[in-house]
């Protein structure tokens, strides 16, 4: 969503790079490129005059004027006031003190309030509540059942006792009734979390703000979520305040932010209404659904990654006995690292996402912008369907996999025999790179770190000798016959000296090691030992 935004200041901070001090020209001119890129992402005006006011200001203070790197200070400035304008710190929910906690959800038809109250309802779960959901929503079509289905995945109970607008024509349920007996619904049943669903219009109406005002006045709700489409732009600012003077909320969920959108509503809502987001929702799936962490956020806009978010995610999704195995493997502790062992590993980073999702989690992936968006998620499929083609004995030894044997693989998986030597050979190499890493030899192929054999430039003065030495060794004899032949002759006295004196000079005289041992005038029963 802010890849937009992300190219644009990326730009900009590259042409601060290499300055030794920032002068007011070079601060001005950045200051007008974030504030372009600020509004080529729909971000409110309001918002963009205050945050490039804030860093032009922090820009001109000491904290940049007596810095050695004048860039690396700007790009902290802006993460800041990035983080500033996205609310600050994590907003949490609050739980009631006694009885169920009532969840209120609010906003405009086409936000996603009735999925997103099923991925509220499977998030709660998970932290252990027992929650309910309320299907509040008699007006669009099919909304009640909309939201039963949803349950029914997240493995929630829902609370549906009208039928509600079932084949688009108007009926007579009370919202307000259904509402009102959900909460005695609960304490029955002992549910301790309530999600309302309320309905929602195409716009602000009267009719709209009134239904949400008395289902509020009903429930008595301990927190109210507006929820709104990040990808409406700055209608979504008007629409915000818009509640917020008619109905009033908490708290703010953004959802899809996996669109193609610009997200100047996700920057621009916080700061305008004072309100926090609380969550995001950023893919189709249930568990496509967090916390909002606005420095995180702000670290995601900047190219720096997201590495908080991925470690949660690993640490939800991953086996971490089977995590403990492979480890043991790789550093050599616990037998070979095979292709089952690859599969497994493989399967449990499926179950974090999209392979794009989440190279995008890691810093710098901006550049690669393009390869992920491009990336074929069906390829881990073909790679999974090539291996499982294999026997079990080829998957724990896969040097065993000649040519009669690729040539079966490739039939039994519908691929080219290509790939399965595409895969086989990817897989030894990856082995070799992840056992290294393992046992903390380092990342192979990165020119300029030590300790990294192979590489020109690498592994520092031994690494030097050795490739010089390496060199003398293979250097080509002469094209004149005479002269290889007087060459060929030295060699050959040279290594016949150092047979003679394997621990010297080869050019110099052969040693008598007994005539040196006596000479030592050691005691009689140590010199058998010199012999």
């Amino acid at each position: 969503m802010f890849a937009t935004l992300s190219d644009r200041l990326a730009d900009t901070f590259k042409n601060l790079r290499g300055k030794g001090r920032l002068s007011e020209a070079d601060i001005d001119a950045t200051a007008r490129e974030i504030r372009i890129a600020l509004l080529e992402a729909d971000v409110a005006l309001p918002v963009v005059k205050e945050f490039v006011g804030a860093v032009k200001e922090r820009a001109r203070g000491e904290e940049v004027s007596g810095a050695l790197n004048p860039a690396q200070q700007i790009i902290k400035i802006v993460n800041e006031e990035l983080v500033a304008i996205l609310g600050g710190e994590t907003r949490r929910l609050r739980y009631a003190k006694s009885g169920p906690t009532v969840i209120m959800l609010a906003g405009l038809q086409g936000a996603g309030k009735t999925t997103l109250a099923a991925k509220l309802a499977l998030w709660l779960k998970e932290q252990g509540k027992s929650p309910v959901l309320v299907a509040c929503d008699l007006q669009r079509p099919n909304a009640v059942k909309q939201l039963q289905v949803n349950g029914e995945r997240a493995g929630v109970p829902v609370f549906a006792p009208e039928p509600g607008n079932a084949q688009g024509v108007e009926h007579g349920g009370d919202p307000v009734r259904v509402a009102r007996d959900s909460i005695e619904e609960a304490k029955r049943k002992l549910y301790d979390v309530v999600i309302v669903d309320t309905a929602g219009r195409l716009g602000v109406d009267a009719e709209l703000m009134q239904q949400a005002s008395d289902i509020r006045d009903a429930v008595r709700p301990d927190e109210v979520l507006f929820v709104v489409d990040a990808m409406i732009g700055q209608d979504a600012v008007v629409t915000a305040q818009a509640f917020l003077d008619g109905v009033g909320y908490d708290g703010v969920v953004l959802t899809k932010l996996d669109g193609d959108a610009r997200g100047g509503a996700a920057l621009s809502i916080a700061s305008l209404t004072g309100r926090p987001v609380m969550f995001a929702s950023n893919g189709e799936k249930l568990t496509d659904f967090d916390l909002f962490h606005p420095d995180r956020m702000a670290s995601r806009i900047l190219d720096m990654g997201d590495m908080l978010t991925l470690i949660e995610q690993a640490e939800k999704s991953f086996d971490s006995e089977q995590a403990m195995k492979a480890a043991a493997k790789l550093s050599g502790q616990g037998g070979e690292f095979t292709l089952d062992d690859f599969l497994e590993q493989m399967q449990q980073v499926r179950k974090l996402g999209s392979m794009s999702k989440i190279m995008g989690m890691l810093p710098g992936m901006g550049q690669f912008r393009e390869q992920l968006e491009n990336f074929d998620e069906r390829e881990i499929d073909r790679i999974q369907a090539i291996i499982q083609s294999m026997t079990p004995a080829e998957r724990a030894n896969p040097k065993m996999i000649d040519g009669s044997r690729r040539a079966r693989i490739a039939k039994g998986s519908g691929r080219m025999v290509s790939d399965v030597n595409q895969l086989v050979d990817r897989f030894f190499e990856a082995r070799k790179v992840m056992m290294q890493m393992a046992r903390g030899g380092g990342m192979p192929g990165m020119p300029g770190m030590p300790g990294m054999p192979g590489l020109p430039g690498a592994g520092g003065k031994r690494g030097k000798q050795k490739a010089q030495a390496k060199k003398g060794k293979g250097a080509k004899r002469s094209g004149n016959p005479a002269k290889a032949a007087q060459e060929a002759a030295a060699a050959k006295e040279k290594a016949a000296a150092a047979a003679a004196n394997p621990f010297g000079n080869p050019d110099a005289e052969p040693v008598d090691y007994e005539q040196a041992a006596a000479n030592l005038n050691l005691p009689q029963d140590f010199s058998k030992f010199l012999k």
